[in-house]
C-alpha cells in the first residue's frame, strides 16, 4: 500500500500487472498522483503498457544495468550525501589486503579455486583506532582464525541480523580515504558505463539515461523512488547480488526506510512470505534463526555465541532461540537440559531441494513429501525431478488435483520415451486430497510482511483435509506408535508440546496455533519480541510474529477499510515486526531526528516527549535520542547509537559493501548465466565463480557461446494460469482463456528460423526438447549487443500432461545452476528453435542426443 506514496516506481524482474494484479492497484494509484512508472523487462507486457517507459533488457544481465545506474549516481555526485554518510557503511575503511574484481580480473580476494568459495577475511573493516575490550577479543579471534572460514562467507549460516561483524571499524566521514567503501564502490562500478550497459544488456544509452534521470529526480529529501521485483531477479545464479545491487542503488539515493521508497519483493502467491518466515527451507528456523551446524554447534551456548550480545536487536538471539525451544518442547525444555537444544537436528551439508533430488537419484533419499507443489512441472529440469521421484521407496502428494508429480510413474514424458518403465518403478505413491484456501481457516503472510486471517467459507468435500489437520494428525499417529519407546532417539518426538485443541470434525484450532506462534509468558500472550526472555519463562514459535496475538486478540483478523484510516492503515491485518509498516523507518528522519522534509514526514524525534513519534511504529529504541552515543562495551539494543537506523545490523548501518556473509563477493559483479550466447563483456570470468552446480548425467549444461544453442530462453507466468497449473488447467474457463503452451519470438527470429505465427515450433536444450505454438510478436525485441543481435524466446511454464489443457513443460528445458547464497536455480538458458513439432517416443531422446554431440556436451558417463 505504501507504493501509492512513491514518486517513481521501477519494476524489474516482474510483470506486476499480470502476476500481482491486486498489489498493482497501488502502482496505478501512485501514477494517478503523478508518479513515473518504469518497467524493465525482456518482454513488453500489460505492465509495460501502463508504464511511462518500457526498457527491454537481455534476460540475466540486470546487474550490468543496475551497476550502470550506480555508476551514474556515484560518478556525478548524485547520491543523497547526508543520508549516505550517516546511515551507511560508505565511510568504513576496508583492510589493505582487499582486492577487487578490477585487480583480479573478475574475482575478489579470498577466492579458493579448489573449493570454489571465498574466505572473507580480507573484506573486513579495518579495526578502530580506539578499541573496546570486545574489539580486542575479536581481533584475537580473527588472528587465531576462529571465525575466518569458508562458512563465514556463506549467507545461509547467518540469520535475521546477517553476519556478525568482529568490530564496527574505522570510518572516514569525508569519504576520501582510498580504502573507504565509498571510494571502493566508485572504482568497482566505474566500468559500468552507458556504453557497457548497451553492449551487455542491449539497452540504448538514450533509454538508460531516461531511467537514470527519473530515479535521481525522484530521490532526495522531497521525493522517493520504490523498486519492485519478483522471480525475474531471484531465479538467477546471481539473483542475490541482483537484489543487492538494487539495494545499493536505493541506499545511495536515500530511499530505504522512507515512505514511498524501499524494495518490494513480490511473492508468487499467498503466503510465500510466510513459508520463509515460518520456513519450509532447510537452513533456517522460524524468524530466520539459522539452523545449528553439526561441526560447530554442540550446545546452546555455541549456537548463539556468534550473535549474542552483538549490537542491535539481533543481539537478543538467546531470548528468541530459547523461546522457540520452549514453544517446541514446552515443560520438557529446561535450563538443566539446555532447553532441549540437543533435540534440534544439525546441518551436515547442503540439503536444499535440488541437492535432495540428486540424492533421490543417487539412492540416498528414500521418502518424499510434496505439499502444494508440483516439481514435475514447476521445478527446473523436470526430467531430473521425475527421475528422482522414480527412485524413491515412497512418495506422499497432497494436492487439490491429481497433478503430474502424482502420476509421473504412468504417464510422464519419460514413460513415452522409454527412459522410465512403469513396471520397473518401485515408488509407492500416496495421494491425499487437500482442502482449498476457502475450505480452511488460517493466516496468510503476504508480500508486504502482512498477516491476514481468512475464515473458512465452506467445508472441504470428501476426504479433503487442511494442512493443519494433516500434520497434527500425522504427529499424533507417529507419537502413538512411539508411545512405549525407550529409545532416546524418539524422545524429541514424544516430548513435543503437541496438544492442539480440535473441533468436532477433528480440525485443529488455527487460532491456538497462531497464539503459540505469537508467544506466551507468565501473563498470557506476549505483546512484542521485546517481551521474550532467555530464562525459559516465555515460549514463542516465531519471534518476529510476537504481537500478532497481543492482548489475546487475533490481530491478523482486523479488516478496517483503508478509507477509514490514515495512509499507514495500521488496523488492516498485522505486519511483522510489531505491526511496523516500513522497516528501518528511523531513516525517514535526518540524523538530528527532524523529518527530511514535510512532504515525506513519517517518523521523527519529539524532544518534549523524549521519544520517537510519527505515523508508524518507530523501528528504533523508542526513547533513544538522536545524539545518543552508546558506551564502548554496550551490547544488544543498548549498543545502538542514536543515528544507527539499521537496527538489525551489527554496526547499525546499511551495507553498501558486505564485509562478510555473502557467498559470491562483497560487491555485485556482472557474470553471465551458466548458459549464455555471449562472452562476459566486463570480466574474463564468464559465469558466477561461486555458483552451485549439480554434476549429474540428468543435468547436462549447454556450452556458452554455442552456435548449436544460439538463442536465450526465459520462462514466465500468465494471469490466466497459476504456477505449475494444478489450480488452473483443470478449470474450463481459465483453460479457454489460455488453451495451450506457446513461445513468443521476435519477427527477426521468426524469419531466421522459418517460424510461422500460430504453427508449431520445437525448442531444444541439452536436457530435452519441447513443442509450443508460435507467437510472433514485437513484444520481444531483437536486442543489439555491439555488432550482433541476441534473440530471446519467451516461454510460459504452466503446462504439463494432466488437466483440460495439456502440453510440454517449459521447465523441462531449464538447467539446475544455483545462486550460492540461497540455492535458487537460474531461469535463463540457451536453446535452439526449429519449425514443426518435436519427435515422439524414443526418437526424442536421440534427437536431443544429436544436439548434445554437435554442441560438445559431455556424454552422460563423462559428467
Amino acid at each position: 500500500m505504501d507504493l501509492q506514496n512513491a514518486d517513481c516506481i521501477l519494476i524489474e524482474g516482474s510483470n506486476m500487472a499480470e502476476a500481482h494484479p491486486v498489489g498493482f492497484q497501488w502502482v496505478m494509484e501512485a501514477k494517478k498522483r503523478g508518479a513515473t512508472v518504469i518497467h524493465v523487462d525482456p518482454r513488453f507486457t500489460r505492465t509495460s503498457a501502463v508504464a511511462d517507459l518500457h526498457v527491454p533488457i537481455r534476460a540475466g544481465s540486470d546487474i550490468a544495468f543496475l551497476g550502470g545506474l550506480v555508476n551514474h549516481v556515484l560518478s556525478n555526485d548524485l547520491d543523497f550525501r547526508e543520508y549516505v554518510v550517516a546511515y551507511t557503511n560508505a565511510a568504513n575503511i576496508i583492510t589493505e589486503d582487499f582486492a577487487d574484481t578490477e585487480d583480479l580480473e573478475g574475482l575478489f580476494s579470498g577466492w579458493d579455486p579448489e573449493t570454489k568459495r571465498y574466505d572473507p577475511v580480507s573484506w573486513h573493516y579495518e579495526p578502530p583506532a580506539r578499541m573496546s575490550d570486545d574489539d580486542v577479543a575479536n581481533i584475537e579471534d580473527v588472528q587465531d582464525g576462529e571465525p575466518v572460514s569458508h562458512e563465514a562467507a556463506q549467507s545461509d549460516t547467518h540469520g535475521s541480523g546477517g553476519s556478525p561483524l568482529p568490530w564496527k571499524g574505522r570510518r572516514d566521514e569525508t569519504l576520501q580515504h582510498p580504502r573507504c567503501v565509498f571510494q571502493i564502490l566508485k572504482r568497482h562500478f566505474a566500468r559500468y558505463t552507458p556504453h557497457m550497459v548497451e553492449e551487455t544488456c542491449g539497452i540504448p544509452a538514450s533509454e538508460f539515461a531516461k531511467v537514470a534521470d527519473a530515479l535521481v529526480a525522484n530521490s532526495g529529501r522531497e521525493r522517493t523512488t520504490a523498486f519492485c521485483y519478483a522471480v525475474g531477479w531471484t531465479h538467477h545464479s546471481t539473483g542475490a547480488q541482483m537484489i543487492r545491487t538494487s539495494a545499493i542503488l536505493q541506499t545511495l539515493l536515500g530511499n530505504i526506510g522512507r515512505p514511498g521508497g524501499g524494495i518490494l519483493a513480490l511473492r508468487g502467491h499467498a503466503s510465500i512470505q510466510g513459508s520463509t518466515d515460518i520456513p519450509t527451507l532447510f537452513n533456517i528456523l522460524p524468524g530466520y534463526i539459522p539452523m545449528p551446524l553439526a561441526p560447530l554447534h554442540q550446545s546452546l551456548d555455541a549456537w548463539v555465541e556468534d550473535d549474542e550480545g552483538k549490537a542491535g536487536f539481533w543481539g537478543n538471539i538467546r531470548s528468541y532461540s530459547v523461546s522457540l525451544l520452549k514453544a517446541y518442547w514446552g515443560d520438557a525444555a529446561t535450563a538443566e537440559n539446555d532447553f532441549c537444544f540437543d533435540y534440534l537436528p544439525r546441518l551436515t551439508g547442503d540439503h536444499s531441494t535440488y541437492a535432495t533430488v540428486k540424492s533421490m537419484i543417487d539412492g540416498g533419499c528414500k521418502g518424499y513429501f510434496i505439499v502444494g507443489e508440483n516439481p514435475a512441472v514447476g521445478s527446473a529440469n523436470g526430467k531430473m525431478q521425475r527421475l528422482g521421484m522414480a527412485n524413491l521407496d515412497w512418495l506422499v502428494v497432497r494436492d487439490l488435483q491429481m497433478i503430474e508429480s502424482a502420476t509421473f510413474w504412468k504417464d510422464g514424458p519419460e514413460i513415452e520415451t522409454g527412459e522410465l518403465v512403469t513396471e520397473e518403478i518401485g515408488t509407492e505413491v500416496f495421494f491425499l486430497p487437500a482442502a482449498t484456501h476457502v475450505e480452511k481457516s488460517g493466516s496468510f503472510t503476504q508480500t508486504q510482511r502482512m498477516l491476514q486471517w481468512r475464515d473458512k467459507a465452506v467445508e472441504p468435500p470428501g476426504d479433503c483435509r487442511s494442512e493443519l489437520q494433516f500434520y497434527v494428525d500425522l504427529g499424533n499417529r507417529i507419537r502413538e506408535k512411539l508411545a512405549d519407546s525407550t529409545d532416546e532417539m524418539d524422545a524429541p518426538v514424544l516430548e513435543l508440546a503437541w496438544d492442539y485443541p480440535v473441533d468436532e470434525t477433528g480440525e485443529p484450532d488455527g487460532e491456538s496455533v497462531l497464539r503459540e506462534v505469537n508467544g506466551t509468558g507468565p501473563d498470557g500472550a506476549v505483546s512484542s519480541y521485546l517481551d521474550l526472555k532467555p530464562d525459559g519463562s516465555t515460549a514463542c514459535g516465531c519471534w518476529i510474529y510476537a504481537g500478532v496475538y497481543a492482548d489475546e486478540v487475533n490481530q491478523a483478523r482486523r479488516r478496517k477499510p483503508h478509507w477509514e484510516q490514515d495512509q499507514v492503515a495500521a488496523e488492516w491485518g498485522w505486519v511483522w515486526p510489531a505491526n511496523r509498516r516500513i522497516l528501518y523507518n528511523r531513516a525517514s528522519a535526518a540524523p538530528d531526528g527532524t523529518p527530511w522534509s514535510e512532504r515525506k514526514k513519517y517518523v521523527w524525534w519529539d524532544p518534549e516527549q523524549g521519544r520517537w513519534v510519527g505515523k508508524d511504529v518507530p523501528d528504533f529504541v523508542p526513547d533513544r535520542a538522536p545524539d545518543h552515543t552508546p558506551a564502548p562495551d554496550a551490547h544488544g539494543p543498548d549498543a545502538i547509537g542514536g543515528q544507527d537506523p539499521f537496527v538489525m545490523q551489527t554496526d547499525g548501518k546499511a551495507w553498501l559493501f558486505a564485509p562478510l556473509g555473502v557467498a559470491d563477493g562483497p560487491l555485485p559483479a556482472h557474470y553471465e548465466p551458466a548458459e549464455s550466447p555471449v562472452a562476459n563483456p566486463l570480466y574474463p570470468v564468464q559465469s558466477n565463480p561461486g555458483r552451485r552446480s549439480l554434476k549429474t548425467p540428468s543435468n547436462p549444461i549447454n556450452p556458452s557461446r554455442s552456435e548449436v544453442f544460439p538463442y536465450v530462453f526465459t520462462t514466465y507466468r500468465l494471469t490466466e494460469h497459476h504456477t505449475a497449473g494444478g489450480m488452473s488447467r483443470t478449470l474450463p474457463y481459465l483453460t479457454e482463456l489460455q488453451p495451450e503452451p506457446f513461445c513468443e519470438v521476435s519477427p527477426r527470429l521468426a524469419r531466421e528460423r522459418g517460424l510461422v505465427h500460430g504453427e508449431w515450433a520445437t525448442i531444444i536444450s541439452a536436457r530435452t526438447a519441447i513443442e509450443a505454438r508460435v507467437l510472433v510478436t514485437d513484444r520481444l525485441r531483437s536486442l543489439r549487443l555491439g555488432d550482433r543481435f541476441v534473440e530471446q524466446v519467451g516461454l510460459p511454464y504452466h503446462w504439463g500432461g494432466n488437466g483440460l489443457s495439456t502440453g510440454d513443460s517449459a521447465n523441462d528445458l531449464v538447467n539446475v545452476t544455483m545462486d550460492p547464497n540461497v540455492f535458487i536455480q537460474d531461469k535463463v538458458g540457451t536453446c535452439d528453435v526449429q519449425p514443426g513439432r518435436r519427435p515422439r517416443g524414443p526418437a526424442l531422446v536421440e534427437y536431443v542426443a544429436q544436439y548434445r554431440r554437435r554442441a560438445g556436451v559431455p556424454e552422460e558417463g563423462d559428467l
